[in-house]
């Protein structure tokens, strides 16, 4: 089914809205979570949680890309309650991945910093819009999707060392760009 069909099932209040939504994105927004909070548990509540929020949400929502509509919602959920769960003894990807761009983004706890989250977030964008196309994708599913490495060559068929070096050098250039554009970690 359409993203638009499904939609005006969720303008109709169709029920069948959510199942459609689950059928067609279901694995995709359960991966996405799997990848910040590593507990199968919080991920299936997290996903019901996001199905009922487009729910509440269309309408007055429309949204053209039901896909990244659910994935965001997915996403922002499964960070909360990643820090609501904080004291997990496992270190999930959404941990590993802010490990590795704390080294140049700004911390949130930098009074003096020059650029807000919001410009910060512009910035990487207008970034990642320079980057040729397959490396934009390693780039997004690593820092997005939070999958590791290893997922990302094995999905791709790529060498593991050729995505590890593309993420190295990526991150290498983004912190060169910020720095020019003065953003300070």
């Amino acid at each position: 089914m359409e993203d638009r069909e499904i939609v005006a099932l969720y303008w109709a209040r169709d029920e069948e809205a959510l199942r459609e939504s689950e059928a067609k994105y279901g694995r995709l927004l359960y991966k996405l979570s799997l990848g910040i909070l590593c507990a199968k548990e919080d991920c299936e509540e997290v996903v019901d949680d996001a199905l009922l929020a487009a729910w509440n949400a269309i309408p007055p929502a429309r949204p053209e890309n039901l896909g990244a509509y659910l994935s965001r919602i997915v996403r922002n959920l499964s960070i909360k309650k990643f820090r609501y769960n904080n004291a997990s003894k496992r270190k999930s990807e959404y941990t590993a991945c802010l490990e590795e761009l704390s080294e140049f983004l700004p911390s949130q706890s930098d009074t003096e910093g020059d650029f807000d989250a919001a410009e910060t977030g512009r910035l990487i964008s207008d970034f990642l819009r320079t980057l040729p196309p397959e490396h934009r994708r390693i780039f997004v599913r690593r820092f997005y999707y939070f999958e590791s490495p290893e997922v990302i060559a094995g999905t791709d068929g790529i060498n593991l060392n050729t995505v590890k070096s593309v993420l190295y050098r990526t991150k290498q250039k983004l912190a060169a760009y910020l720095a020019g554009e003065g953003v300070r970690a």
